[in-house]
């Protein structure tokens, strides 16, 4: 950040006053830039023992395999977010029910969370997001081509969890190492 989003002039990375890391801030206006996590907000859609399943249209992981979700925007709750991206990229109408998995990958400021849901109606489609749509028995998914660690983990607890019929809150850091 190199300018105020609130007066336009530039600004300076300090800790403020009665803080205990280093943000933005403008010292004209005296503005400081929280710059937080954002919020991925989908679905584990389900019709009968099937599971939706997006194949992205869009980098990162073009190609490959995901549930529909993507970053919550201002105005929504987390649920409706969740709906909206998976009519977006599914063209899936569903009934969002308990959150269920939730992952902090806080090596790139990203949180996501997971409900799971129940199509409405059976019918679903592609988004401009997605390259194909299909539902999926767990037999049937392409585990070595799901889009990221957190799907495939959604995915695993899910099908364990139904043997049970037991759903509980799952919730996991995702911690990213670099090799050296």
């Amino acid at each position: 950040m190199k300018f105020c989003s609130n007066c336009g002039e530039s600004v300076q990375y300090r800790m403020p006053a009665d803080d205990n890391r280093e943000r933005f801030i403008c010292d004209a206006c005296t503005t400081i830039h929280y710059i937080n996590p954002r919020i991925v907000a989908g679905c584990l859609v389900t019709h009968g023992d099937q599971v939706l399943l997006c194949q992205r249209a869009i980098e990162p992981r073009r190609g490959a395999w995901t549930l529909p979700a993507g970053f919550m925007e201002n105005g929504e709750s987390v649920e409706e977010g969740a709906a909206r991206e998976t009519w977006e990229e599914a063209l899936a109408k569903v009934t969002v029910g308990d959150l269920y998995t939730v992952f902090s990958l806080p090596h790139i400021s990203q949180v996501y969370m997971f409900f799971r849901a129940e199509m409405d109606d059976g019918s679903f489609g592609c988004g401009p997001e997605s390259l194909a749509c299909d539902l999926y028995s767990e037999a049937d998914i392409p585990w070595d081509q799901l889009a990221f660690p957190v799907i495939t983990n959604t995915l695993k607890h899910y099908f364990r969890d139904r043997t049970k019929n037991q759903y509980p809150l799952r919730s996991e850091t995702i911690v990213f190492s670099r090799a050296k």
